[in-house]
């Protein structure tokens, strides 16, 4: 089955009126094929939840065109069961690489809820299919007995993004799921996930470091983290002082790489301050001084 060291949760850059940005997208997307990454489109990084259906499809469509030398994950999203199939059956007629399934939102299931939930959409779809934990957003922790029972239940189960913010959790989550494949979900704590098994990194800070954040996940892989501190931990931390993806959107925008910082409400630019700002473009700087070193 697919296996990728290194997913990017990409952006969806828009223009000024709130619609996207394909030129800037391509772009960005380029980017990410240099440097080897995969690319998770439609994620919460990506405002997947802030597009309509029309758009995210149109987002699918544009990116499969582009016949990047890369996988593409789709985001799937949300809480209503018959439309998150309907969207999945869409995704079975473009064929992207793999589909990324969260924890419902909202309701707050337990873990029988939750398997019974991740099995009717796991059932609508032969493509490879990866479980998301962020209980941040979700508002429930992912049970650590479902991964396992998923994957005793189907084949084509990729792995699971754990963005719990908790080692210990991870390793709960490594104890009962032994030979289920488990990513971070978390910039900064990959070096400690990578100890405790982990295999890669679905990343926000690759958005503004393709190519640094790809040596950054190969170093923690390989357990070669000792020069990665606090260069790393304080760069990745700058990434989330303002709800995401605002600080990505807007270093984003000073590189140039996009033409607008535009986000669509609830996310606002006014979340982000003046010292923020700095501390991205400061650490922008340091990554690159680093990566240049490697």
């Amino acid at each position: 089955m697919l296996k990728f060291p290194l997913w990017t949760a990409i952006v969806t850059p828009m223009n000024t009126d709130g619609s996207v940005d394909y030129e800037s997208f391509e772009f960005l997307l380029r980017k990410q094929e240099k440097a080897g990454n995969g690319v998770l489109v439609l994620g919460s990084t990506g405002e997947g939840l802030n597009l309509n259906e029309e758009e995210k499809r149109e987002v699918i469509g544009f990116i499969k065109k582009l016949n990047l030398d890369v996988p593409m994950m789709v985001g799937i999203g949300g809480f209503d069961l018959p439309a998150q199939a309907d969207f999945i059956h869409f995704c079975n007629e473009i064929e992207p690489d793999a589909l990324l399934l969260v924890t419902p939102l909202y309701a707050k299931p337990g873990a029988e809820g939750q398997f019974e939930w991740f099995s009717e959409l796991m059932g609508e779809t032969e493509i490879p299919c990866m479980l998301y934990n962020v209980p941040s957003r979700t508002g429930v922790k992912m049970h650590p007995s479902v991964p396992a029972r998923l994957d005793e239940e189907f084949d084509h189960l990729l792995g699971v993004k754990e963005a719990s913010g908790s080692v210990e959790e991870f390793k709960e989550f490594r104890r009962q799921a032994p030979n289920v494949n488990f990513y971070s979900g978390d910039d900064g704590l990959t070096p400690a996930f990578s100890n405790e098994g982990g295999v890669g990194l679905v990343s926000v800070a690759s958005n503004v470091w393709p190519k640094a954040t790809h040596k950054y996940t190969e170093m923690c892989l390989k357990g070669e983290t000792d020069s990665l501190f606090p260069l790393w931990k304080n760069a990745t931390d700058a990434l989330f002082k303002a709800p995401n993806p605002v600080p990505a959107k807007v270093l984003l925008n000073r590189k140039k790489w996009i033409e607008n910082d535009t986000v669509r409400l609830p996310l606002s630019l006014g979340d982000i301050s003046e010292e923020t700002e700095k501390e991205l473009t400061d650490a922008d700087k340091k990554i690159s001084e680093w990566f240049s070193n490697r």
